[in-house]
């Protein structure tokens, strides 16, 4: 592990407590309360972020400005890459909403997914700050934020169908749809470390979207 990420890492899980470093077990569905506190911790989460990415966001900080106590905060999240790890989730979730608003208009699935993926890209672009907090907390998540990691897959693999105008996809387009899934996050990542430009990234996004016609054409066979 490169020196910044081992420190990075070391620091995010120096910032819970001992008994929050384990793997936390199943928990029931949140009340409405509980849901209204996590929404606001998660936006404390994202503006502290925003202001200074990734060392910005510290547990304590996080929970005076959702005014939560620390122990609640733990309770939700056990560690500082826990809660950028569902932040972004949130964040992707909060994007979801506004793409089904206005859907991309490219006449083939692949151009939708293409314009649908470079529109998410250029709303983080915006808050680039937040953008590297939360890819930085991905890339440190181990096994402990896997159900966080789960479900940001989750919505962008959904983001990606909603764009293909799939509900039932086919193994094929499954798989297509994880290899342009892992080329966003990793554009983003190239991107955010300045080793790639805008313009690379839409290219690289629209190479890999044309798998999508690969999987049309084998269907089609």
């Amino acid at each position: 592990m490169p020196a910044e990420a081992k420190t990075a890492a070391e620091t995010a899980a120096k910032d819970a407590p001992p008994a929050a470093r384990a793997v936390p077990p199943a928990s029931p569905p949140l009340t409405e309360r509980q849901e209204a506190r996590r929404r606001r911790i998660l936006h404390a989460s994202a503006q502290l972020a925003s202001r200074g990415g990734f060392d910005a966001v510290q547990m304590r900080e996080v929970a005076e400005s959702s005014q939560v106590a620390l122990g609640t905060l733990y309770r939700y999240f056990p560690s500082k890459v826990h809660l950028l790890v569902a932040t972004m989730q949130d964040q992707l979730a909060h994007m979801h909403g506004t793409l089904r608003k206005k859907p991309p208009a490219g006449e083939t699935a692949a151009e939708r997914v293409a314009e649908t993926l470079m529109r998410a890209f250029r709303a983080l672009q915006r808050e680039p700050h937040l953008a590297d907090a939360m890819v930085r907390a991905l890339t440190f998540a181990d096994r402990s934020v896997s159900p966080e990691v789960d479900q940001v897959s989750r919505q962008t693999t959904a983001i990606i169908l909603d764009a293909m105008g799939l509900d039932d996809p086919t193994p094929a387009q499954l798989s297509a749809v994880r290899v342009i899934e892992h080329t966003w996050h990793s554009a983003l990542i190239t991107w955010l470390s300045g080793r790639a430009s805008i313009a690379q990234v839409k290219i690289d996004i629209e190479t890999v979207c044309r798998l999508i016609d690969l999987t049309e054409v084998r269907e089609t066979r």
